[in-house]
């Protein structure tokens, strides 16, 4: 596997990946394919060698140019998408677009070419999951994460434009073979995290002397996973995993909302109690869980990042030792978030 696309490569969660792959996989050449939306950063590729990183800059939904790529590669990873639950509400049809139609565009360049395709998405297409206070025993019990068996039961237009194109790549591989498998990701975060991510912005609201925001009363939980452990994730299961098959990556972070923004502002030597609760999101998902035994028992990865605490400092002192990656935009995110009340 000499040559990969990766698409939304400069991204976040792109991004860490073509990093990972320069650092641990030196045979390996990556062509960016990044529409660059307010998402995707070039500053995420910076210092990366040009002899081996190459960012084009181009659509997805473009099919002549994905066929021009597709042609010379040996495998795509997709990790390009419109992933705001947010922006999802407020204008669905950017998801509609990207979700479904920008990966439809690069499964029929990828069926064109015998290429080996990896789809990266979410445990939001399961929809939710109880609080672990409403469930018998406090969590204990059968149903309590989501497997590779759980039902897709998407609750958003982001969702369920991510179940669609999980669905859309599972069809392929079925009906014309294509040599394709699926992730899906529990929550991310680390370096190069848009700031309107729930993490990212409350960092950088304390850095910037604003109260961070706190979503209703902050029960929702999340299943955190540091990025650097989603990219060996993938690769393993880019190199190891079986075609047609779906592994879910998780490493066993379960927090709610309050607990990690608590311990944000105690990290960054802040009281515990110094924020604001906000408005909650229509349709805020309760609980995710991941299971992600099949891909450990399977292909025998597993996460470094086990104390959420530890990687959490990590990613405060990116940020902090970073503030010119971020400065610019942050008025213009948080007056977005105060039109809608959050």
């Amino acid at each position: 596997m000499e040559n990969i696309i990766v698409t939304g490569g400069a991204g976040f969660i792109g991004s860490n990946f073509v990093h990972y792959v320069v650092n641990n996989h030196p045979e390996v050449h990556v062509t960016v394919l990044d529409k660059l939306t307010y998402a995707g950063n070039r500053a995420n590729l910076a210092g990366l060698p040009a002899d081996r990183v190459e960012l084009v800059v181009g659509d997805i939904c473009d099919a002549e140019l994905v066929d021009k790529l597709v042609s010379k590669a040996d495998a795509v990873v997709h990790y390009a998408a419109e992933s705001h639950n947010d922006n999802s509400l407020i204008d669905p049809s950017p998801f509609i677009q990207t979700n479904i139609v920008g990966t439809y565009t690069l499964l029929q360049a990828c069926r064109k070419y015998d290429v080996r395709f990896h789809h990266i998405s979410t445990d939001e297409v399961y929809g939710d999951l109880p609080l672990r206070e409403d469930l018998p025993g406090h969590g204990e019990g059968v149903g309590e994460k989501f497997t590779p068996e759980s039902r897709y039961n998407p609750s958003s237009p982001y969702s369920s434009s991510k179940a669609s194109s999980d669905m859309l790549v599972h069809a392929w591989t079925r009906s014309f073979g294509l040599r394709a498998t699926v992730s899906n990701c529990s929550n991310n975060y680390g370096p190069y995290q848009h700031i309107e991510k729930f993490i990212p912005r409350q960092i950088t609201n304390i850095l910037s002397g604003i109260r961070p925001k706190l979503y209703g009363s902050g029960k929702n939980v999340r299943d955190w996973i540091h990025t650097n452990d989603h990219s060996r994730a993938v690769w393993t299961i880019l190199t190891k995993g079986k075609i047609g098959e779906t592994y879910l990556i998780g490493a066993d972070g379960e927090k709610d909302n309050k607990t990690v923004l608590e311990m944000i502002l105690e990290l960054m030597g802040q009281p515990k109690d110094a924020y604001d609760h906000v408005n909650d999101r229509p349709g805020h998902d309760l609980r995710y869980a991941i299971d992600s035994t099949k891909l450990r028992e399977e292909l025998g990865w597993q996460p470094e990042y086990t104390d959420f605490c530890t990687g959490l400092q990590h990613t405060i002192d990116w940020y902090t030792e970073h503030e010119d990656w971020w400065q610019s935009e942050k008025a213009a995110v948080e007056a977005k978030y105060a039109k809608n009340g959050q």
